[in-house]
């Protein structure tokens, strides 16, 4: 009997004191308004001409989290901030379930969303899926041998015309970069000034290449930013690069999901163009995190609603479609089940499917998952010792494929990131009959940019606006057969102050009242759109 109330008691000892996560959400930020007027207070210059080249207004999500909550929270028994969020105002934090609840006390907190769904009172708001798997690797050190991933979504034609993602900002979210910034294959990178350091958000940490846990994410860089000279090319060699560790390769914790989007609110605040994120999340080491099949729908995991809202902030963001093909899981895992992000498939040498690669499922309504595909099976990579080696997986298809738009959006810099996703999947070989394999096919990058020229050309060649700079009076000259064409003006906040629609041989537009200063016009009409500055004096 003894023995029997012994087990009771360190059952319930057990039960009662065991670490949960949670994302608490908060009831406000501080200083929003001033922060919004004043937002080099809160953004990088690039972050804030990205914005306004493609019309995103800067709000209140730009706005950091109260850094005074974020104290509090710290104070309380039992509780240990795990990661932040400006995005969604949370915190992501661990501790006992009993305190963790006893939170909601807390005057600025608004609500806690347990990881593990059975602890809330609603249904949860957020959920994952699993990482994707490497595979076995073999030395290879034959001449060219990325010839073929880079010829099978035709990159190299954009090399040639010297497109190679010059002026282009890419963020590597991943689980580990050693000598990323001493091996010979980034010697080109460095040399250039291209790789812009980075964070390591597991670890808390500004060495972000001392983590030698994985060499996952140096590998993914290397098939976009490697260079050996007659050896090895990525499909961005002249593109910049921030590399972030949000992946801790030792254990699955939901905590990660928080990471990434920590990661990505970073990205985005230094201005980054593009985010490519080999890693995916579908179950946990505590079974009660885990999520569904079902759950793979772009509303449920935490990841997936923070890579839409990136888009939103007009980051092109690229993933990994997950190495779940041949299991029981099967269907693409978050964040590339998000509808508004680039989810990339894997195929072989010979652009066929590779039975690895994540499928698209009914949980994906109205929506094509994978988007496309590049090549994943035997894939060449750089490990970090420098040697060349073929891994499979989409964490390099991805990747691969990422370099390349980054290639070609050098090509068109005034398409916006949606403008260039969809002349990818244009592109793509099998565009007209998508299926969940391989999506939309394999993208033609040098086709996409003539569909992008082609379209420009078509309806906004004959467009003109003068003088500039402008002191009160802008001319606008444009054909007088066309349809009338949306005409919006931008300030340097991304504040819209004109809308009207253009139509004629030509049009004057009144901006004597306008402040001096940088402003955009947009051009919109049912196809297409284009972004072009002037300066009133």
């Amino acid at each position: 009997m003894k023995k029997n109330l012994t087990l009771l008691f360190l059952v319930f000892i057990t039960y009662g004191f065991a670490q949960e996560d949670a994302w608490i959400y908060l009831t406000d930020k501080s200083n929003v308004e001033t922060s919004i007027a004043n937002p080099l207070s809160i953004l990088s210059q690039k972050a804030i001409d990205r914005k306004q080249n493609h019309n995103i207004a800067i709000d209140q999500r730009d706005v950091p989290v109260n850094e005074s909550y974020i104290s509090d929270l710290k104070t309380q028994i039992g509780i240990t901030v795990m990661a932040k969020s400006k995005w969604f105002n949370a915190i992501h934090v661990r501790g006992t379930e009993v305190d963790i609840s006893n939170l909601i006390e807390l005057s600025f907190v608004e609500s806690i969303d347990f990881a593990n769904n059975s602890l809330n009172t609603l249904s949860r708001s957020v959920l994952s899926s699993s990482k994707t798997e490497i595979e076995d690797e073999t030395i290879a050190f034959t001449y060219g041998d990325t010839q073929n991933q880079v010829e099978m979504i035709n990159v190299d034609q954009l090399h040639l015309a010297d497109f190679t993602g010059e002026g282009i900002t890419i963020a590597v979210l991943d689980s580990g970069f050693p000598n990323v910034n001493t091996m010979q294959a980034f010697q080109r990178l460095r040399d250039n000034g291209d790789l812009l350091n980075g964070y390591d958000f597991v670890d808390r940490t500004s060495n972000v290449y001392d983590y030698t846990g994985s060499n996952h994410g140096t590998k993914v860089l290397s098939t976009m930013a490697g260079f050996i000279q007659d050896q090895f090319v990525g499909t961005a060699p002249d593109a910049s690069y921030y590399v972030f560790r949000t992946e801790d390769a030792g254990s699955e914790n939901p905590v990660e999901e928080s990471y990434w989007v920590e990661a990505a609110e970073r990205a985005d605040s230094l201005g980054v163009d593009m985010i490519n994120t080999s890693l995916g999340y579908q179950t946990y080491d505590n079974d009660s995190y885990s999520y569904t099949p079902a759950d793979m729908d772009g509303e449920v995991a935490y990841i997936s609603k923070g890579a839409s809202i990136a888009v939103e902030k007009g980051i092109l963001v690229v993933v990994s479609a997950g190495n779940s093909g041949a299991t029981t899981w099967q269907t693409v895992g978050a964040p590339g089940d998000s509808p508004d992000v680039l989810s990339i498939g894997g195929v072989d040498a010979d652009g066929l499917y590779v039975a690895f690669s994540s499928q698209g499922s009914v949980a994906q309504v109205g929506y094509q998952k994978p988007d496309v595909v590049a090549r994943g099976g035997a894939a060449f990579v750089i490990n970090e010792f420098n040697s060349m080696v073929q891994n499979n997986g989409t964490s390099f298809s991805s990747p691969i494929l990422c370099g390349g738009i980054a290639s070609l959006w050098q090509a068109i810099p005034d398409m916006a990131p949606t403008e260039v996703m969809s002349f990818v999947r244009q592109s793509a070989s099998q565009f007209t009959e998508p299926d969940n394999f391989l999506g939309f096919g394999i993208p033609d990058l040098e086709l996409a940019r003539n569909l992008a020229l082609a379209t420009e050309d078509q309806f906004f060649e004959n467009f003109s606006f003068y003088p500039n700079p402008v002191r009160t009076e802008l001319i606008i000259i444009y054909p007088s057969d066309v349809n009338p064409i949306e005409f919006l003006i931008y300030n340097q906040l991304g504040q819209q102050v004109l809308h009207q629609l253009v139509q004629g041989n030509s049009q004057v537009i009144n901006v004597s009242e306008f402040i001096a200063g940088v402003y955009f016009i947009k051009l919109i009409n049912e196809e297409s759109s284009k972004t072009m500055k002037f300066i009133k004096h």
